[in-house]
């Protein structure tokens, strides 16, 4: 067995994704990808459900791990011993986007499968997603990006995809339930959607190569939404098949939500602005939210809300300067200040 280093790569081994010319048949046609934040114990129930996958014990299935510095961790170790999962860990928090982009850099199939931590998948699934992937293909080849039915814990369906976000549906939402803020209500059937969430989706590597990736810029949510929105700009189509299911157990609306993290949110929702309204739309936005951070300011005395106001109204400004690396950086300063940057409940996948 080669030596591992500290991130869990061979040593002298590079472990870069072939490009089309080298991939091979004895190459994996899956790779499942879990971003990891301090959720060992649930990384590990799912790698370990998804890695008895017969997909996986016969090599046509791999499981990546790329953990966000979570520290030292007894599970990484075991999990970086089990047939089939390889694990990637950071020196830092990077955000999710980036970290799957890593993720897809080590793998090698030809199929990505983005799964949270937080994901009950009940045996056949891994099989069951694939196979509805390839019979989608095989129906449109424009498919580039397939969600999957979504559960609660208690069974009911939870809704994983939505229209477009829209100054008007943004301000809007913010009059809703938290529960009603992102994804549109109405339970869609098989066919094509706008987008689909990304705490569980499958995508070509082809068409994930001919959008460079999920957008780096995004710490956290909205890379999701932005990944389909490149994608049907680019002539792939994105695909809802609720009959292939699994549980999310801890998704955004149902969990508290500290400031800092509503802080993460309105970066992610000022970046997808800049990079798909037009330019009055987002100059709204901007007021919109300042307006929100003086009347949060005023109404919430704890000292810890007050810097994750301060620090979104430095967000704004750098956004309005369209200086994404400053607003990129005050946000990271932001969570780095936090005792635990997602809240207690949160999940770096979410």
């Amino acid at each position: 067995m080669r030596p591992l280093n500290e991130y869990g790569e061979i040593r002298g081994v590079d472990l870069r994704a072939p490009s089309r010319e080298e991939v091979r048949d004895d190459f994996p046609k899956l790779s499942v990808i879990l971003v990891n934040y301090k959720q060992w114990e649930e990384t590990r129930r799912l790698a370990h459900r998804i890695s008895a996958s017969p997909l996986v014990s016969t090599g046509r299935a791999e499981v990546v791990i790329v953990d966000n510095h979570s520290g030292p961790n007894r599970i990484a170790r075991q999990l970086r011993r089990r047939e089939g999962i390889s694990v990637r860990r950071w020196g830092r928090n990077e955000g999710f986007a980036r970290a799957v982009n890593e993720g897809v850099r080590l793998s090698r199939g030809a199929w990505i499968l983005l799964l949270n931590p937080d994901m009950t998948a009940l045996p056949g699934f891994l099989e069951a997603a694939f196979a509805a992937g390839e019979r989608l293909v095989a129906e449109d080849p424009r498919t580039g990006i397939i969600g999957f039915g979504l559960l609660d814990s208690d069974g009911k369906a939870q809704a994983s995809t939505g229209p477009f976000p829209t100054l008007w549906s943004s301000v809007c939402r913010l009059l809703l339930s938290r529960a009603r803020r992102k994804y549109h209500l109405r339970k869609p059937g098989r066919g094509m959607v706008p987008w689909a969430s990304g705490c569980c989706l499958l995508i070509r590597r082809e068409c994930l190569e001919d959008l460079g990736a999920l957008d780096p810029d995004f710490f956290l949510y909205y890379e999701d939404v932005d990944l389909c929105r490149r994608a049907w700009d680019k002539g792939w189509a994105v695909w809802h098949e609720p009959a292939v299911t699994l549980t999310h157990h801890n998704p955004l609306h149902q969990r508290a939500v500290p400031p800092h993290l509503r802080v993460v949110t309105r970066h992610a929702l000022l970046l997808y602005g800049q990079k798909h309204w037009p330019a009055w739309n987002n100059f709204l936005l901007r007021q919109l939210m300042r307006l929100e951070v003086v009347w949060r300011s005023w109404s919430n005395g704890n000292l810890r809300a007050k810097a994750s106001w301060q620090a979104l109204w430095s967000i704004i400004s750098a956004m309005g300067r369209r200086d994404l690396k400053l607003a990129r950086e005050i946000l990271e300063d932001l969570l780095e200040s936090s005792t635990n940057p997602y809240g207690r409940d949160e999940r770096a996948a979410a």
